[in-house]
């Protein structure tokens, strides 16, 4: 099947998948390179010395297979390790190289992240390698790459340089850099926390293997709330993506219509490009026809049928609420008034609860505890809207970010139980 991206002219795509890196500060002004192989062999990429930020289509350079170079500017200076992975492997089609803090992190470390985080991560990353050091740019670099992609790898980390993916498709190769950043950030900011858990081959296995076909329906026409709600759905899911809340290959978020029926965000498609019309009509436990709901669509019903004031759910990865979910460290909201009132108690869900068809997930949620973090698989967050989901979100990572911040300055200091029932009774807390 076609996507959007089969439509984009090597340019757009580059310059499009360039923008979203550098406003996402997963590299710099002049750091990082794109690279698109298109099927006669021709490789499109990135410029030299062109400011990262400001990149026109125009700007983008095409290398011919006889070597001969189009464009105003010469080819990226990182080009020879382009031209030697593609060499390498021809599968691949697309390549992204920055400098994303965490990775650079790793690389400067000598060692390489982890990605049995969660079943998504360790999914897209593919297998993960390491080059050693050579000067960028220079043939030396582009031979140790290569050949670390030639034993099989996609995402690479190079010793004291960043990191370069490989992919079928440059969006692929762009969900498999995020992926691979992201368990990075999610490691870096654990270990502060505690002994991070990995998941074992046969939990891995249990998160791949899930799969769900609910019945098809063709609607009828759409409601003003159903087509509100899509809307405010498709909204908050891009500014969930830009403000590094959900990340494009992770996540769920959907809102109630009705009684019996909800909207549900489907299942890989690239979160921050969904548009109203991507977003899937679940009704009486059918899909709308010709669309695949996300495969946690049971777990949000589940929700839905056994909590009434329940108008919104969100399953979010956020890095550093998702720092909790890969430690055993207690996540304790009794920090500052805000985290209390938004949030209440966050429970814990133990690891697969969420996979299962039965229902029990919804029994870690109520009015008393809204969110619960999931093991190894992010956090689950309700709200009575979808301003009052997103928002109790934005609260969860924003308590989370401080609590580990906190852990580099001293003793975290919960509010004392007289605080608490002060706070039960001014905001009157059930």
């Amino acid at each position: 099947m076609l996507t959007r991206s089969d439509y984009l002219h090597p340019r757009d795509e580059i310059m499009q998948t360039m923008d979203r890196i550098y406003r996402y500060r997963m590299t710099t002004t002049s750091g990082g390179n794109l690279s698109i192989r298109d099927e006669s062999g021709d490789i499109w990429i990135t410029p030299a010395r062109v400011d990262k930020g400001n990149l026109t289509r125009n700007d983008i350079t095409r290398v011919r297979s006889d070597g001969t170079v189009e464009g105003p500017h010469p080819p990226s200076s990182e080009f020879p390790f382009h031209k030697a992975i593609y060499d390498a492997r021809p599968d691949i089609r697309a390549i992204v190289h920055a400098h994303p803090v965490a990775l650079v992190a790793f690389s400067i470390c000598q060692t390489v992240p982890n990605t049995r985080l969660f079943h998504q991560t360790h999914s897209v990353s593919g297998k993960v390698g390491f080059a050693p050091y050579a000067c960028p740019g220079s043939q030396q670099l582009g031979s140790n790459i290569a050949t670390t992609f030639a034993e099989g790898c996609d995402s690479v980390i190079l010793e004291n340089h960043g990191v370069v993916v490989g992919a079928e498709s440059l969006a692929r190769a762009f969900e498999r850099f995020e992926a691979f950043e992201f368990a990075g950030k999610t490691l870096i900011k654990a270990s502060k926390l505690g002994s991070v858990q990995y998941l074992s081959d046969s939990q891995l296995e249990l998160a791949a293997s899930r799969s769900v076909d609910l019945p098809s329906f063709e609607p009828s026409t759409a409601s003003q709330q159903e087509r509100e709600l899509r809307k405010q759905l498709c909204e908050f899911i891009r500014r969930g993506c830009r403000q590094r809340l959900l990340i494009s290959t992770e996540g769920s978020f959907s809102a109630r219509v009705d009684k019996d029926s909800f909207l549900i965000t489907p299942t890989q498609q690239d979160r921050e490009s969904l548009t109203i019309e991507d977003l899937v009509l679940v009704q009486d436990g059918n899909r709308e026809a010709g669309k695949k709901a996300s495969r946690a669509v049971l777990a949000h019903r589940a929700i839905y049928q056994q909590h009434p004031s329940v108008d919104a759910i969100v399953f979010a990865h956020p890095v550093n609420a998702t720092a909790f979910s890969v430690t055993n460290s207690v996540f304790d909201t009794r920090t500052i008034p805000e985290s209390y009132v938004f949030l209440r108690d966050v429970g814990r869900v133990p690891y697969g609860v969420q996979y299962q068809h039965d229902g029990k997930i919804a029994d870690y949620i109520s009015t008393a505890s809204p969110a619960a973090i999931l093991e190894n698989d992010g956090v689950l967050v309700t709200g009575s809207s979808v301003l009052d989901a997103f928002d109790r979100l934005e609260v969860l990572e924003t308590t989370s970010e401080a609590v580990i911040n906190a852990t580099s300055i001293g003793k975290v200091s919960a509010m004392s139980q007289a605080v608490i029932d002060e706070l039960r009774s001014a905001f009157q807390l059930d």
